[in-house]
């Protein structure tokens, strides 16, 4: 008989959230077959930016989106397209000044990454361990201070043959959380919430810092390394200088 297969465990990341004092909330992205274990649950009124669900991630909720409640940035993830792409290209560029010319824009559209949805449920809220097997990304909301601790980190166990282990690419606040990434099979960071059209949803100090579910492992194993930077005396200097704590005043 063979052995029963059980889930896999969600890394624990309370020694970084305690370590740098994380007040903001630790948000995964979750592609799955049912939304009812997220329960409860919001969904995007209209065309709503899924930034606008904030507060309610703060709050325990979970946003909703499937490809017939997509909200605004959920239609990029599920290939629903509101406008044409001329259309596209002038709100892009002509209103939001976001690259020089049409020709400028539309290259970046080309080459941009996109999300291809795996089981009709896409979910951003509050990490779910029990949920772990269907977790594609997990974001940290930092000042800083915690960013440069936690970009160290996420270097910690990098080879040079390994796609960079931090980046910071342009595209959509949403895009951040789900597809700039090389690959969410390889263990990678982003650094997010530069999309300044979502930011005021945010406290003006958060920065996102999206990670993949490889490197969220990694990350939580960095804690667990007493010879890890986390514990060094650059991560000590540095709360004594902020008199003890990271945590944003």
């Amino acid at each position: 008989m063979e052995p029963e297969m059980r889930p896999a465990l969600q890394p624990d990341p309370s020694t970084i959230i305690s370590k740098l004092s994380l007040t903001g909330p630790v948000i995964g992205f979750y592609d799955a077959p049912d939304p009812a274990p997220f329960a409860p649950l919001v969904v995007p009124q209209g065309r709503q930016c899924v930034f606008a669900s904030f507060r309610d991630w703060q709050e325990g909720k979970t946003l909703h989106l499937t490809r017939e409640k997509h909200g605004c940035g959920g239609g990029h993830l599920f290939g629903v397209q509101p406008r044409s792409r001329e259309e596209m290209v002038a709100f892009l560029c002509d209103k939001e000044g976001l690259r020089a010319n049409h020709d400028l824009m539309n290259l970046w559209l080309d080459s941009a990454p996109s999300y291809r949805p795996i089981r009709g449920h896409l979910l951003f809220g509050p990490l779910r361990p029990d949920q772990y097997e269907f977790l594609r990304t997990v974001t940290f909301y930092v000042n800083a201070d915690q960013l440069a601790v936690l970009s160290m980190g996420a270097s910690y166990y990098s080879r040079p043959s390994e796609p960079e282990p931090v980046v910071a690419r342009f595209g959509s606040g949403c895009m951040q959380l789900t597809s700039v990434f090389d690959s969410l099979e390889v263990p990678q960071a982003t650094i997010g919430s530069l999309d300044h059209s979502i930011r005021r949803f945010l406290e003006p100090w958060m920065i996102a810092f999206t990670v993949t579910r490889p490197m969220f492992a990694r990350l939580c194993q960095w804690s667990q390394d007493p010879r890890s930077s986390l514990h060094s005396e650059f991560t000590a200097t540095l709360l004594r200088a902020r008199g003890g704590s990271l945590k944003s005043k």
